[in-house]
């Protein structure tokens, strides 16, 4: 236990070497040394879960104190680290799966001119997630929470000489600066009301909540996870965020960044459990979120932005099981969707080298022909996230759905729309797949035309807005001039290197058999649920055998009726494509457009309206302060002219007025 230091120093060392020395390094060795580090730190975390399994269930929490941060009077946050079994399952998975795209990301990059840097932020990233999942307080966690804000910028406005990417970088950073507004103000709430911000104190403290009180922390703690977490309506920023480099994609949808807000909800779920209707909230944005991603993936042709859809979608599933008391079902799915998903997006990566970094499917086709590992091993993914059984994804997302099902009088409905949601995500990765992997070699047709149409199509509907969609609207104009990235009809398509295809396999093998970690046959078979039972105050019931075998049922054959649907539309073509993918999903259902028409007109005015009062009222009331007294000083500066004379006689005729004054008064 007394080496849980290690586990966030190893990627600080790394971050601090490559700074120093990561130009001298050079390529591949900052890249492996970046490895080894976040793989040192993977061990530790092994080596520390072996010790914790060890020790009795009641006591597997252990606090390090290594010194007191901010002693301020009353206000006391000591900079401390916590591992118990929430914390070191993330530990597990975060950097078992970074570890992986780290060596992903030596073959990914390794034509990048700047390899080290790149390497410098990975670490940092991993660094940043490490502490913010360790800390035993709220401001520690907020200080990581900070941490990969600032990494998610540095990284996906990596490539910043790119307007769409440095645009979509500071979306995010706006974005996620909205929510961290409320999770600042539930610290400060916390703080008022328990008289301590450390995790043992809130759990102690929780069951005497009011609960207005308890409902008011949720929300505000739901407001910064909303953000972190990409659900409405701070979503927008995660499918502009593909705009980085893929192995930060992978990082960040898969193990990091957007983890986070459902990590903060669980971990605070004493505070949920007092919190009322605060949790319906929850359920239900989340719920929606799953679904309005869904049928927005269902008509995206970039290859990353679909799984960008699909990583909001999936989030959205881990909130309706955090808002119906699901912790276990939360967290079981964000570890499976972890490797299916990490998984998915290296193979997209792997793709888009293979294709000369073209990222439309639509100039994709027939590709396991020439890439049989990243197409075996992504279809391994899709049939995971898909939900077909007994891979991992069908285990965690049943037990989503069944427990929303249970959920009280809404359960039923909740459990519908996740339902349809996982209809949906079915039928949009099989027709990702079959687009990507089967059919006929589209690159090899003359569509240049097709694509300067295209350009012109994003072009126009970029102009009926600012910000985001302009960026984007540029960056199709230039991937069309760009003929495609270097893709011509006579391109042969290879496969990754082994430092790619290696990480393939690995998450493959786990997106197969994580679902044995709580499999819902016996109790003793509920591993998980087992291990964070310590940490969880009042976990939701499962519904009994028959009616969980047919919640089951309709899951697997929801699943396979949408796997049915995507090939019969995209492989045999019995219906037409466009029917379904329409302009309005296209477009995200102009949600992303509609920001940027409000921020760009009433947004702007209103904005400019505050800044003129600003600099008309407000400064000229200060103003105006300072010229009065320039005013009065002009006025009796001849009073102080430095004549004693003058002086003489003004003490004189002052006496003299006195006098006047005391005779005056007396005679009266």
């Amino acid at each position: 236990m007394e080496l849980i230091w290690l586990i966030p120093a190893f990627p600080v060392v790394g971050f601090v070497v490559l700074v120093l020395f990561g130009r001298l390094l050079g390529k591949p060795a900052a890249g492996w040394f970046a490895s080894a580090m976040v793989a040192g730190s993977f061990a530790t975390t092994l080596v520390v879960f072996l010790d914790l399994l060890s020790t009795q269930s009641a006591q597997r929490v252990f606090e390090q104190k290594l010194y007191t941060w901010m002693p301020a009077g009353s206000f006391t946050a000591t900079f401390g680290l916590m591992a118990d079994p929430l914390s070191i399952m993330m530990c597990l998975f975060v950097t078992g799966i970074a570890t992986l795209i780290h060596i992903y990301s030596i073959g990914y990059m390794r034509d990048d001119e700047n390899f080290s840097k790149f390497f410098i932020y990975l670490n940092l990233f991993v660094a940043s997630m490490l502490l913010l999942v360790l800390g035993n307080n709220l401001l520690l966690t907020f200080l990581g929470w900070e941490g990969v804000g600032l990494c998610s910028f540095l990284l996906i406005g990596f490539w910043h000489t790119d307007l769409a990417n440095s645009s979509a970088a500071k979306k995010a950073f706006v974005a996620n600066r909205i929510g961290d507004f409320g999770f600042m103000v539930g610290i400060f709430l916390v703080w008022v009301t328990v008289g301590s911000i450390n995790y043992a104190d809130i759990r102690a403290y929780a069951p005497n909540l009011a609960a207005g009180t308890a409902t008011a922390m949720a929300l505000l703690f739901f407001l910064g996870a909303t953000g972190k977490s990409a659900q409405l309506p701070l979503y927008t920023w995660l499918p502009d965020a593909m705009a980085g480099p893929t192995p930060v994609s992978a990082l960040m949808h898969a193990a990091t960044m957007v983890t986070a807000g459902v990590y903060l909800m669980v971990r605070l779920n004493p505070i949920l459990h007092e919190a009322g209707w605060a949790n319906d909230v929850i359920a239900w944005v989340g719920v929606a979120t799953a679904l309005v991603a869904a049928t927005i993936a269902v008509a995206q042709n970039d290859i990353k932005k679909v799984l960008a859809y699909s990583t909001v979608s999936q989030l959205g599933y881990m909130f309706l099981a955090v808002g119906t008391h699901n912790y276990v079902a939360a967290m079981f799915h964000m570890v499976t969707h972890a490797f299916f998903k990490a998984l998915l997006f290296l193979g997209s990566g792997s793709v888009i080298v293979g294709m000369a970094h073209e990222q439309d499917m639509r100039r994709y086709g027939n590709l396991r022909k020439y890439m049989p590992i990243t197409a075996g091993t992504f279809i391994i993914g899709w049939l995971a996230i898909a939900g077909v059984p007994p891979l991992s994804g069908f285990w965690s997302k049943d037990e989503i759905l069944a427990g929303a099902f249970n959920a009280g009088p809404a359960g039923p409905v909740l459990w519908l729309l996740g339902l349809i949601t996982a209809l949906l995500t079915a039928f949009y990765m099989t027709r990702q797949v079959i687009m990507t992997f089967y059919g006929d070699e589209k690159w090899r047709e003359d569509a240049h035309a097709e694509a300067h149409a295209g350009a012109d199509e994003a072009a126009e509907a970029g102009d009926e807005a600012t910000g985001a969609p302009v960026a984007t609207a540029v960056a199709a104009v230039d991937h069309a001039h760009d003929d495609h990235h270097g893709l011509t009809p006579d391109h042969e398509p290879v496969e990754s290197p082994w430092t790619m295809t290696f990480p393939l396999v690995v998450l493959a093998g786990f997106s197969i058999v994580a679902g044995v970690l709580n499999l819902p046959f016996s109790d003793k078979l509920e591993r998980l649920g087992n291990w964070l039972h310590p940490v969880i105050i009042g976990e939701h019931h499962m519904p009994n055998a028959p009616v969980l075998f047919g919640l089951a049922s309709g899951a697997i054959t929801t699943s396979i009726v949408g796997i049915l649907i995507g090939y019969a539309v995209y492989e045999k073509r019995k219906a037409d494509p466009s029917k379904i993918e329409l302009s309005v999903l296209a477009r995200g259902w102009f949600i992303d457009e509609s920001y940027s028409k409000f921020m760009g007109g009433p947004g702007r005015a209103f904005y400019q309206g505050v800044a003129d009062f600003d600099s008309k009222i407000v400064d000229g009331v200060v103003n105006g302060v300072g010229k009065g007294s320039l005013g009065i000083g002009r006025l009796i500066r001849p009073a102080q002219s430095g004549i004693i004379r003058t002086y003489a006689l003004g003490f004189g005729v002052g006496a003299v007025l006195l006098l006047v004054f005391v005779v005056t008064r007396m005679s009266l």
